[in-house]
């Protein structure tokens, strides 16, 4: 590792020069104000002396022609969340198909042979009873081949794809409870229910919202799918709206999360909708100086939207910081993005965090994140008492139920909706709307 350290006369100044010699990956390890010079204590300057290390990149020597080798069997492509849900229901339902439609032919030979003349000497006391539960003398021959085509239609349809509850003759026939599968199929009768299912939802949070759909006012009933899904979703999900301002303090919002999912520039992003778009009087605070590239881009956009930045390397400077700017409506914080692995950083920032001071925190997730790793995020980052979640990334991700199941099942509060790099256009305030149309929209494509 290349370690040097930097001299000048402002903080600012030092940075600009680790950038410029070490690159924007540059780590800063320690930073220091110092008085060097004058005599006797007299006239001397107050200097900075900014530590900073990058890894080398180490030159690769040619590599050798490869030996043969036999070629490895290609990954097995990774099966979408419709995939798993079709194949975990399909297998049993199809082994019961399979299991009744071997009943029905045992049925019909039976009868065949029942309805055959009895040989000599045949005692018919030794034949095999029918099954418990059938009758074969109240069965009719048409009855027999309806139920038999009705099995094979069905199961010829669940395996060209897309599993479907067994359907029978006519009500009377319908059993009292369904196969159990391991999960719970789905109404074939809804369209809703498989466009939910094909965007990732899970099957039990599915049943919960057509419940809550079918329990929605007669008013709401003729209306499109998407206006009631658009109400089911403000009942199940809590939104969290527009920010509203204080009226003798800032609010004051601290932005978390995993590294690489868009801190820094939601944290612009937000900047510029309430200052630009909205006139509040809004401050930012970095504290992410392991960065200089974030501290560079967060400079850059406070500069040209005339908004004042803040740098806090110890929680006594975000005290001053915060104090610097009390008379604005909003403060926002930007901070390192840490791996939720990393328990010891997350320590560290807690503590960064954790003073008198009233912090809002955001936790900030990638749309493109599968569920079972947003769950342990999620479980990482409630240590900062999280108020509100932000999704990126939204125009990177092919599905979007793991939102949904996130949200639901932990009971969480969505802030916004943010696509792409442009501050402050690629950012809204997340609506039940919305969501319903990624949902919808996801389903049709």
């Amino acid at each position: 590792m290349l370690v040097k350290t930097f001299q000048a006369a402002s903080m600012a100044e030092a940075l600009r020069m680790v950038k410029a010699e070490l690159g924007p990956d540059a780590m800063i390890l320690s930073t220091k104000k110092e008085n060097t010079g004058g005599i006797l204590g007299f006239f001397s300057k107050s200097v900075y002396r900014v530590t900073a290390a990058i890894e080398p990149v180490p030159r690769q020597a040619p590599a050798p022609p490869p030996a043969y080798a036999p070629p490895r069997p290609r990954p097995e492509r990774e099966r979408t969340a419709k995939e798993e849900l079709e194949s975990s229901m399909f297998a049993p339902l199809a082994r019961e198909l399979k299991e009744l439609r071997e009943k029905v032919d045992a049925l019909a030979r039976r009868e065949d042979d029942a309805r055959k003349p009895a040989a000599k000497g045949e005692n018919q006391s030794q034949e095999e009873p029918p099954p418990v539960g059938f009758n074969l003398k109240n069965v009719p021959r048409e009855d027999l081949e309806e139920i038999k085509k009705l099995l094979l239609n069905t199961l010829a349809k669940s395996q060209e794809g897309g599993v479907k509850a067994v359907q029978w003759p006519n009500a009377a026939e319908t059993p009292a409870t369904e196969p159990q599968t391991g999960l719970e199929l789905l109404p074939e009768d809804s369209p809703l229910a498989r466009e939910l299912a094909q965007s990732g939802i899970s099957t039990d949070l599915i049943r919960r919202i057509l419940d809550t759909l079918s329990a929605l006012p007669a008013e709401d009933g003729s209306q499109s799918q998407k206006s009631r899904l658009v109400a089911t979703f403000s009942k199940l999900i809590k939104f969290a709206g527009t920010l509203k301002m204080r009226k003798n303090s800032p609010r004051i919002i601290a932005l978390v999360g995993p590294t690489g999912v868009g801190k820094t520039t939601t944290t612009a992003k937000l900047a510029a909708m309430y200052a630009l778009n909205r006139g509040n009087k809004v401050a930012l605070i970095t504290m992410d100086i392991f960065r200089v590239g974030a501290v560079e881009q967060l400079k850059t956009y406070s500069r040209i939207m005339g908004i004042p930045l803040e740098v806090a390397s110890t929680p006594k400077e975000l005290e001053k910081a915060v104090e610097k700017h009390s008379a604005c409506d909003l403060i926002f914080i930007d901070t390192a993005g840490r791996s939720h692995k990393d328990k010891e950083k997350l320590d560290e920032m807690k503590n960064f965090l954790d003073n008198k001071i009233p912090i809002e925190v955001y936790l900030c997730l990638s749309a493109t994140t599968k569920d079972r790793e947003l769950e342990e995020i999620l479980n990482r980052f409630k240590i900062f008492q999280i108020s509100k979640v932000v999704f990126t990334k939204i125009d990177e991700s092919e599905s979007f139920g793991n939102m949904v199941n996130l949200l639901m099942k932990d009971n969480l509060q969505i802030a916004y909706f943010t696509t792409g790099q442009r501050v402050p256009e690629d950012i809204e305030v997340a609506t039940s709307a919305k969501l319903a149309d990624m949902i919808l929209r996801e389903a049709a494509e």
